[in-house]
């Protein structure tokens, strides 16, 4: 079968690989699509070399169907509709035995640490499977996990409705905390620097704000009447993001840190007491995240067919990786398979 490999700087290969059949506890599934995101390409720059074994198979966004299942696997049949939730944890950490297993301190983020969908098979432990219900498109269901993830991180911020909500970042991850948001009865305003994402996020009926062009505190201030945002989300890993952010909340607001800064950022701490802020970090998801992620997609709250902006066939997942690097596209994906 046919598999996309990391090798290492930069560089992605389309190969033949063998096929392995399903051992005890796993499952085989026909993979339909794959999506491409932000670590991924983190992955292709070599930012995340000490965690990945090249060759690797990237990719944990994806949708398929069940091929065959091991010994020992019940409830699951030869084409059944699923994704995976691709975090495996050990049981036994401290995080583990507290009941936050999502956040395990050895955890294996798989598409990262262990191989991952972008290939035409892949065999994965069957209690990784969550099921899809029989309408759903597989193209869309390829966005439960980002969905997942917005999920987990409006979760985390616990909007009430009426609440505003400022959105740092209108990329995938944040244009669907916006809509996840929005879905819960907050107000959520988009600030966002790329002039093409600023108009899918306008399409999406998002209300949005260049921060080149304006502050952002002083819009949110205007917004709200002076008081400041309940909620935001930095979603965008930049310096100024995370300033705009802490700036522009409400007395008592909370800050949920999504985007992944690699290096400390300075943090308005006297902002952070005077206001009474509530930080909040926010990593991965939970089952039931992901188990809502499916029903916002069902029922259309997430608009799959607005945020999908290309699907190229599994030969051309190399050159994908580098149009989504160059900017322009929102949420490539790749067919890897038939999605009948």
């Amino acid at each position: 079968m046919r598999a996309v490999h990391y090798i290492g700087a930069g560089a992605l290969e389309v190969v033949d690989v063998e096929d392995h059949p399903p051992g005890p506890g796993q499952v085989t599934v026909d993979v339909a699509y794959t999506g491409i995101c932000g670590t991924d390409l983190h992955v292709l720059h070599g930012e995340m070399d000490a965690r990945v074994r090249t060759p690797a198979v990237l990719g944990h966004e994806m949708s398929g169907r069940v091929r065959s299942v091991g010994a020992g696997v019940a409830g699951w049949d030869a084409g059944d509709p699923v994704t995976v939730m691709p975090l495996r944890w050990c049981g036994s950490c401290p995080a583990c035995r507290r009941g936050f297993s999502h956040v395990c301190q050895r955890l294996d983020f798989v598409g990262i640490d262990s191989p991952g969908a972008l290939q035409e098979r892949w065999t994965v432990p069957a209690e990784l499977l969550v099921r899809l219900p029989d309408g759903l498109a597989l193209q869309a269901a390829a966005l439960v996990e980002p969905t997942a993830v917005a999920v987990h991180d409006v979760r985390r911020a616990a909007p009430q409705p009426g609440e505003r909500a400022l959105v740092v970042g209108a990329g995938p991850v944040g244009l669907l905390i916006a809509l996840v948001t929005r879905a819960a009865g907050a107000e959520p305003l988009v600030a966002e620097v790329d002039a093409v994402r600023r108009h899918q996020a306008q399409a999406l009926g998002l209300q949005v704000v260049d921060p080149r062009v304006a502050s952002v505190p002083e819009v949110v201030a205007q917004w709200s009447a002076g008081a400041g945002a309940d909620l935001a989300f930095e979603v965008s890993g930049s310096g100024p993001g995370l300033d705009d952010a802490v700036q522009s909340l409400a007395v008592r607001g909370r800050l949920v840190v999504v985007g992944i800064h690699p290096h400390p950022r300075p943090v308005d701490l006297f902002r952070v007491f005077w206001r009474e802020l509530t930080l909040l970090g926010a990593r991965v998801y939970e089952r039931a995240d992901v188990e809502r992620a499916v029903g916002l997609v069902a029922a259309g709250v997430v608009p799959a067919d607005r945020l999908v902006t290309r699907v190229v066939p599994l030969e051309a997942a190399p050159e994908a990786f580098a149009r989504l690097d160059a900017g322009g596209e929102l949420k490539v994906l790749v067919r890897c398979g038939s999605d009948d």
